[in-house]
């Protein structure tokens, strides 16, 4: 492609964004949701874990903020879109099907930004201090475009009924959250929970948010960052891809 037809498909994934953001995002349950499922399970974790210090809980709230509001909406967009019959016109518009889904993870990231900051704020409310602000938002950036990818990834199956990619998304959602180290944290869990947290983005993620806060981290921030980098590429490849073959069943 050449580099003005790039920029032109880039400009119409914005356009894609836009739309998004104002028929999807924009609502006062999503919106809801998107604050207050993260805030009613650190509440919930804090009145039974007292022990556990504020900047460790405060961590984990900011890793589930934004963790579940990067995929909150996005795997449900093409199912709602399928039954609308409005992504057959998007399909024959001209605009490449990977230009679709980058506008899509484009919404997802900003709106999970936006959210994860006031989850940051309500964090220096609490009296907790900032030690590394360029590490914070570099990994909320980064997180953001991977949760993003992995919304879009749990979008694939090629059903247009939002209820079954929904009921997917909270199967594989909510087990990677407590493999995270959000609850527990990594020094305590088994070889086994390790092997398991090192496969999980959230894990790196929540380890930076606790660095930033602390000082303290369980992996080298470097490492973190490069895995947070290496799990946007091949998410975000893998979504494109399988998006591109699954594309034709949806029609």
């Amino acid at each position: 492609m050449n580099p003005a037809g790039f920029s032109e498909q880039v400009r119409r994934a914005w356009a894609i964004a836009r739309k998004d953001i104002r028929i999807y995002y924009i609502k006062g349950p999503v919106l809801i949701f998107g604050i207050f499922m993260p805030v009613f399970l650190f509440l919930a974790f804090l009145m039974g874990s007292r022990q556990l210090p504020l900047a460790f809980l405060v961590s984990g709230l900011v890793g589930m903020a934004l963790f579940f509001t990067a995929t909150a909406v996005s795997p449900a967009i093409f199912p709602w879109e399928g039954q609308a019959k409005t992504l057959e016109r998007l399909a024959s518009c001209p605009i490449t099907v990977e230009a679709i889904v980058f506008g899509d993870m484009i919404a997802s990231t900003l709106f999970g930004i936006g959210i994860t900051l006031i989850t940051v704020i309500i964090g220096l409310a609490l009296g907790l201090p900032l030690l590394h602000a360029i590490t914070l938002g570099t990994g909320i950036l980064l997180a953001a475009c991977c949760f993003s990818a992995i919304g879009m990834l749990l979008a694939v199956p090629p059903t247009n009924t939002p209820s079954n990619i929904m009921m997917l998304s909270s199967l594989i959602k909510f087990p990677m959250v407590f493999i995270s180290g959000i609850f527990i944290p990594l020094e305590q869990m088994p070889p086994w929970g390790l092997a398991l947290a090192a496969f999980s983005p959230l894990t790196y993620f929540t380890d930076i948010v606790r660095y930033s806060f602390t000082g303290t981290n369980y992996f080298p921030v470097p490492g973190d960052v490069a895995a947070l980098i290496l799990f946007t590429i091949v998410l975000t490849a893998g979504t494109m891809y399988l998006h591109k073959r699954t594309m034709p069943k949806r029609m």
